[in-house]
């Protein structure tokens, strides 16, 4: 596993390298399906709208499936809480786009 030892930050790909039991196709696939689905989330968090729990709910699956733990939590809270956590998910899912981007550029699948 190409990544195992970095220190776990926003996502534990460790988890993902796991799960996908390290094939490093399967885990790019997989991350940029996420980023794809990231950016149309993004822009719904912009102007949430009537189905923002929907939305909450739709992220939290998606997070906890590739590691992203803050961001599932976030979208969790919001979820139970209310919009008004909303903008905490959309801060939340910039992170762990960043940190996507960069694992993949490092592994060779951005």
């Amino acid at each position: 596993m190409a990544q195992a030892n970095e220190a776990r930050g926003v996502v534990d790909f460790e988890y993902l390298e796991t799960f996908c039991a390290g094939d490093m196709q399967v885990i790019a696939e997989v991350l940029a399906v996420f980023r794809d689905q990231a950016q149309v989330w993004a822009e719904s968090l912009a102007n949430p709208g009537a189905d923002w729990k929907d939305l909450a709910h739709t992220i939290k699956g998606s997070a906890r499936a590739v590691g992203a733990r803050a961001l599932g939590q976030a979208a969790e809270q919001a979820e139970n809480l209310g919009p008004s956590v909303l903008p905490l998910v959309k801060a939340e899912l910039a992170e762990a786009m960043a940190e996507v981007e960069g694992y993949l550029t490092r592994i060779g699948g951005g």
